[in-house]
């Protein structure tokens, strides 16, 4: 890293802490110096709000993590047969539990291979997408999450209904503190980090992502290896 990319990466830093460290004491002042003025649902609101913050810093510095790590994210992979199905159905529940206003729809073909990747790394780029689709899709509406076979490869869809994607945004949102400008990312708070995280996860691992979006409706399209074991059990049932 130059000295332009460390001032740059600093700058971005700070500036992603300041904005809920900032809430958070505001309105722990707020209740510490008025706690007898307010009533029970402006303190519920304000705790709530805290909440919020204290979560967006931890996902913020986990993040932060992530990206050091992703150097030497290589050799620490553990690589191992993975089922998609009980992945999908764990991370679709967690989701769920904190976008209520969404519907999550399965739709993962029986015979879908296993396939090989690091579980939790694997488990990292489900939640990433799956909750990027959540926060940026449209209210109450329905989140699709699709799997399948791809020659000797499985494909995972994730498509949600919101605001779209210009195709010349389509390389930039994979790279790092990016956010690109539209009515609901001014609305919805991120470090541009997720994204970025997840494509060189789905790199170290052998995979493909890639984006597509148009009519309002965005899919990020993920492509990793299937498992060679089951792959060359079925050919040999084939026989």
């Amino acid at each position: 890293m130059n000295d332009k990319d460390y001032e740059d990466f600093i700058s971005t830093v700070s500036h992603e802490l300041r904005t809920p460290l900032t809430s958070i004491r505001g309105f722990s002042e707020t209740m510490l110096s008025s706690w007898d003025k307010l009533d029970d649902d402006s303190k519920k609101k304000f705790l709530k709000i805290i909440v919020e913050q204290s979560n967006r810093l931890i996902n913020l510095v986990e993040n932060m993590l992530s990206v050091t790590k992703l150097q030497n994210t290589k050799g620490s992979l553990i690589l191992k047969e993975i089922q998609i199905k009980p992945v999908v159905e764990t991370i679709v529940s967690i989701v769920k539990n904190q976008y209520k206003d969404k519907n999550f729809v399965l739709e993962i073909n029986s015979n879908t291979l296993p396939i090989l990747a690091d579980k939790d790394k694997f488990e990292q780029i489900l939640t990433n997408i799956i909750e990027n689709a959540a926060k940026y899709g449209d209210e109450n509406s329905t989140i699709v999450i699709n799997a399948d076979n791809s020659d000797n490869s499985v494909l995972i869809k994730v498509t949600n209904k919101g605001i779209e994607i210009k195709q010349e945004d389509y390389e930039k949102i994979f790279t790092k503190f990016s956010r690109i400008d539209n009515p609901l990312t001014r609305k919805v708070q991120g470090s541009g980090l997720g994204l970025y995280i997840t494509k060189n996860l789905v790199e170290k691992m052998g995979g493909k992502i890639t984006v597509k979006s148009e009519h309002h409706t965005t899919t990020f399209e993920i492509t990793l290896p299937a498992s060679n074991i089951e792959l060359q059990a079925r050919e040999k049932c084939s026989r």
